[in-house]
């Protein structure tokens, strides 16, 4: 139950982690997410655990908190906001793989010890480096056209812009998962593994995908809590400053 246990915890703590960083730090918070959310992923992803009865990547929850973060901007600041950050995050990742790649370049000391370590870890293969930026660019990009698709539709049947704020969440990221878990998967793995095995990683990946989508949505609620708070306090000093 060990790893269950911390993927739980590491869920929770991810996604109030963007919350924290959105409240003290509001749009900028949110775009020094995306940063540490892609570096780190990057990492993650290649480490493999066995929980809830699958064998799966670590990364998916780090990955997944990026789209609550375009979620939250689109809410909060708008459409060009929530793209600003996904052309954060796809700069984030060719720059560190760029970077990371270069360390490849030089010959190690006969005293070093660490890169025999670093280039198993960062030996990327050049069709998993370009699967991995071709797919996110399409799945974040997508995610947040989705999200003002639902906006506009709600809005206008619903003739309220507040309400369905569940709808347009999870309505744009369960269908964005499932592009990325099918393109990834497919892409990076396709004539590697048969088509049985294709299909297997890329169901598992959709459901660990799933949940971690559903978990969010609490999150941007108290997101947008937040910020009629702050939009609340900011209204009242102002008063305060107009009547003296």
């Amino acid at each position: 139950m060990q790893n269950e246990i911390l993927l739980i915890l590491s869920l929770i703590i991810t996604y109030s982690a963007v919350l924290l960083l959105f409240y003290l730090f509001r749009k900028q918070g949110l775009y020094l997410w995306t940063v540490i959310a892609t570096i780190a992923a990057n990492i993650e992803v290649l480490i493999v655990v066995n929980a809830f009865g699958m064998e799966m990547t670590l990364g998916n929850i780090l990955f997944a908190s990026t789209f609550l973060v375009t979620d939250i901007a689109s809410e909060m600041f708008g459409k060009k906001s929530a793209q600003t950050a996904v052309w954060l995050g796809i700069a984030t990742s060719v720059c560190f793989i760029l970077i990371s790649q270069s360390w490849m370049l030089y010959i190690p000391n006969e005293n070093d010890f660490a890169s025999p370590s670093i280039r198993t870890v960062f030996s990327n293969t050049p069709r998993l480096m370009i699967v991995g930026i071709v797919v996110y660019v399409i799945v974040q990009l997508f995610d947040v056209w989705a999200y003002h698709k639902w906006w506009e539709f709600t809005s206008r049947k619903f003739g309220n812009s507040k309400k369905f704020l569940w709808l347009r969440n999870n309505g744009s990221t369960l269908i964005s998962q499932l592009l990325n878990s099918v393109l990834f998967t497919w892409g990076a793995f396709l004539g590697v593994h048969n088509a049985q095995t294709l299909i297997s990683i890329t169901c598992s990946s959709y459901i660990i995908f799933i949940v971690t989508s559903l978990a969010d949505t609490p999150f941007i609620y108290l997101a947008r809590y937040l910020n009629e708070k702050v939009i609340a306090r900011k209204f009242h000093k102002f008063s305060e400053n107009v009547d003296l």
